[in-house]
C-alpha cells in the first residue's frame, strides 16, 4: 500500500493533519489585509524601538557635518575645502540633515507607530483600572510564593466568624499597604484579592506620551523658530531685525515682522590670558562681552555674554560663539578721498596665539577693484626665516601685513561671495609672493603708500588718548548668536515627564497578592500567596512580610492564637 493510502486510513491520523496530504493554503490578504498587517507590524513595540534606532542613527550625520541652519559659514568652507565631494553629499541632504526628506520620514514613521502603540495601551489600561481584582484561585498551594498558618480558636468561640475576622484584618492591612482589595466570600470560606502596582504600566504610557510629547513639541516648535548670527566689533549697534543679521536661518512659519524689537551695542570685550612666562602662557580665561541692551519703552541696562551663560532678552537666547581682532582700516586713492574706511574682522587661525587672517575689498573709489588679503599678528616676532608669527594672544607688538591683488573681485555678476575670502582667480598680485614687491607691513598708526600710485593704506590707532601701550590700539569683534524657541521650555517638561515615567516603569512592581481562611477541624487555616506580573525579585519577600504583619495583628486582636508558625519552606512545586 503507498504511503498515501496508508495515511488516509490511519484512524489516528486525520486527513487534515499537519502530515496528511491535505494542503492547507491561506487565504488571499486582499489589499485591506495587507494595509492591516502593515498597520499592525508599523504600531508593533518592536518596530517602534527600530525606528528610534535609526532615528539616533540618522542623526549622527548633523554632528559630523556642518548644518546650514546652525552654520552656514562652516557649509561654505566645507565646500570650499571638498568642491568635488561636497554636490554629491549636498544632493544627500547631509548639510540640512533635520530638514531633510529621509529624516522627516523615519521621523514621521516614528511618530505614527508610538501614536498606534499607546492608544491601544491606554484603552486596555483604563479598562483595567476600572475593573476588580481577579478572584482567589481555589489552589493557592500551586502558586510559587505561598505560605500557610493555622491560629486555633479560643473553646466556645466561632470559627467561622474569627476565619471572617482574620480575613477583614489582612484586608485592611492589605489597603494600607496601597493595594486595591476586593472580598470573595464564599461556602468554602473567606479571601480577600489584592492587586497594586498599575503605575508601572502608567509609567510606562506616560514614557511613550511625553516622547510623542517631545516629537510634537520639536516638529511644530522648529517651525517657529529662528537662528541669526552677528558679527559685532566694539561701539557697534545691533538691531533685531532680518536686515541687521549676518546669516538667518528662520522656521516656515516665522513672519518677517516676528522679531522682537531690541537693539544691543557692544560695549567692550574683556578677555584674560595667563601673563608671560608663566604655566600655560596664553591660555585664555573667562570671556565676556560687555553689552548695553534697549527695549522699546525700557531704560538701557548693562549685560554680558559669556561663554555657556547666553543672555535672555525678550525670549531670544543670545550665545557667545567666537572673538577676534579687528583692525581698523583706512585706504585713500591718489587724490585722497578715502575709497574704505572701517574695522574688518580678521579670524583666528591659531587661538593659542590669535595669529589672525583678514580680507578687504574695496569696490568703488578706485581705478581698479582692489583686493587685500591680510595676516594680524597681535604679539609679532620675527621668525629665523624673516617671516612674522605671533607667540602671545593679547597686545604686546601689534602688527599687520597685507598682500593686494587689483582686477574683478567677482561680485558684479550677483554670484554671492563670502566676506572672508578672496577670489583672486581674475586679479593681478601687487604686493607679496613672486611680485618682487614686499607685501604692505604697519603697526598702528602706520601709513604705507600702495604700489603703482594707488593711493595709500593706514592702520588706524584706536588707542585712547594718553594711553602708553598697545593693549587698545585694536578694536575686538564677537560672533553673537541669537536663537529664538519658545517650544525648548516645553520639550524640558515632556523629558523630564519620560524619566519620571521610566523610573516608574523600571522600579514599581506589579503583583497581586490573596490572603485565605478556611475553618478546618475547628481552627483558622490561613493561606498568603502572591503572583507577579512581570519580573518581582522580591516578591517572596513581600509574601514573607505579609504573612508575619498578619500574625502580628492577629495576636493584637486576640482572636485566635497561633497554633503554627507561618510556613517559611518554598513551596514544593517550585
Amino acid at each position: 500500500m503507498s504511503e498515501k493510502g496508508t495515511r488516509s486510513s490511519d484512524p489516528l491520523r486525520p486527513s487534515d493533519h499537519i502530515d496528511g496530504d491535505d494542503r492547507v493554503t491561506s487565504p488571499a490578504l486582499g489589499f485591506v489585509g495587507w494595509l492591516r498587517w502593515g498597520w499592525r507590524q508599523l504600531t508593533s513595540m518592536r518596530t517602534a524601538l527600530v525606528l528610534l534606532l535609526i532615528l539616533a542613527i540618522a542623526a549622527i550625520p548633523g554632528s559630523i557635518f556642518p548644518q546650514r541652519m546652525a552654520d552656514p559659514n562652516g557649509v561654505t568652507q566645507w565646500k570650499a575645502d571638498n568642491p568635488d565631494l561636497f554636490p554629491i553629499l549636498d544632493a544627500l541632504q547631509m548639510f540640512d540633515v533635520y530638514l531633510s526628506a529621509w529624516f522627516s520620514a523615519v521621523y514621521l514613521l516614528l511618530f505614527l507607530s508610538l501614536i498606534g502603540c499607546v492608544i491601544p495601551r491606554i484603552k486596555h489600561h483604563a479598562t483595567a483600572l476600572r475593573s476588580r481584582p481577579p478572584r482567589t484561585p481555589i489552589r493557592l498551594k500551586r502558586l510559587d510564593d505561598h505560605r500557610e498558618a493555622v491560629r486555633s480558636v479560643p473553646e466556645g468561640a466561632d470559627a467561622a466568624a474569627a476565619a471572617e475576622k482574620a480575613v477583614d484584618i489582612a484586608q485592611s492591612q492589605l489597603r494600607a499597604l496601597r493595594y486595591r482589595v476586593e472580598r470573595y466570600d464564599d461556602k468554602r470560606g473567606f479571601s480577600v484579592s489584592a492587586e497594586r502596582g498599575y503605575a508601572r504600566e502608567t509609567g510606562n504610557l506616560l514614557f511613550h506620551l511625553a516622547l510623542l510629547g517631545v516629537l510634537v513639541t520639536v516638529g511644530v516648535g522648529g517651525g517657529f523658530a529662528y537662528t541669526g548670527q552677528r558679527v559685532m566689533t566694539e561701539g557697534e549697534t545691533f538691531v533685531n531685525t532680518l536686515l541687521d543679521y549676518s546669516s538667518m536661518n528662520k522656521g516656515r512659519y516665522v513672519a518677517d515682522g516676528a522679531l522682537a524689537p531690541y537693539a544691543m551695542t557692544l560695549d567692550s570685550f574683556d578677555v584674560t590670558y595667563v601673563p608671560w612666562g608663566e604655566s600655560a602662557q596664553g591660555q585664555a580665561g573667562d570671556f565676556s562681552a560687555n553689552v548695553t541692551v534697549r527695549e522699546p519703552g525700557g531704560e538701557p541696562r548693562q549685560e554680558s555674554v559669556r561663554v555657556n551663560h547666553p543672555l535672555d532678552v525678550r525670549g531670544d537666547k543670545v550665545y557667545l560663539l567666537g572673538n577676534g581682532y579687528a583692525p581698523t582700516i583706512t585706504v585713500r586713492n591718489a587724490e585722497g578721498e578715502v575709497a574704505f574706511h572701517g574695522p574688518v574682522p580678521f579670524l583666528p587661525q591659531n587661538n593659542a596665539t590669535m595669529t589672525s587672517l583678514g580680507v578687504v575689498k574695496i569696490t568703488d573709489g578706485m581705478p581698479e577693484q582692489l583686493g587685500m588679503v591680510g595676516f594680524f599678528y597681535p604679539t609679532a616676532a620675527a621668525l629665523e626665516t624673516g617671516a612674522l608669527t605671533s607667540v602671545y594672544p593679547a597686545l604686546v607688538n601689534p602688527t599687520l601685513t597685507l598682500n593686494v591683488y587689483s582686477g574683478d573681485l567677482g561680485i558684479d555678476d550677483g554670484t554671492p561671495r563670502s566676506v572672508y575670502v578672496l577670489d583672486p582667480t581674475d586679479m593681478t598680485q601687487l604686493t607679496g609672493g613672486d611680485t618682487g614687491v614686499d607685501s604692505i607691513e604697519l603697526t598702528p598708526g602706520q601709513t604705507q603708500e600702495l604700489p603703482g600710485g594707488l593711493g595709500s593704506v593706514t592702520f588706524e590707532d584706536e588707542s585712547p588718548e594718553g594711553a602708553t601701550d598697545a593693549s587698545q590700539s585694536v578694536r575686538r569683534y564677537v560672533s553673537l548668536q541669537v536663537h529664538h524657541d519658545a517650544s525648548a521650555v516645553w520639550v524640558l517638561v515632556f523629558a523630564v515627564l519620560a524619566v519620571v515615567g521610566l523610573l516608574l516603569a523600571l522600579f514599581v512592581p506589579r503583583r497581586r497578592m490573596w490572603v485565605k481562611a478556611v475553618v478546618v477541624d475547628g481552627a483558622v487555616h490561613l493561606e498568603y500567596a502572591a503572583l507577579a506580573r512581570g519580573e518581582d525579585p522580591t516578591l517572596a519577600a513581600a509574601v514573607k512580610d505579609l504573612a508575619e504583619g498578619h500574625e502580628r495583628l492577629l495576636d493584637a486582636d486576640g482572636g485566635t492564637t497561633a497554633a503554627s508558625a507561618p510556613d517559611a519552606s518554598e513551596n514544593p512545586r517550585k
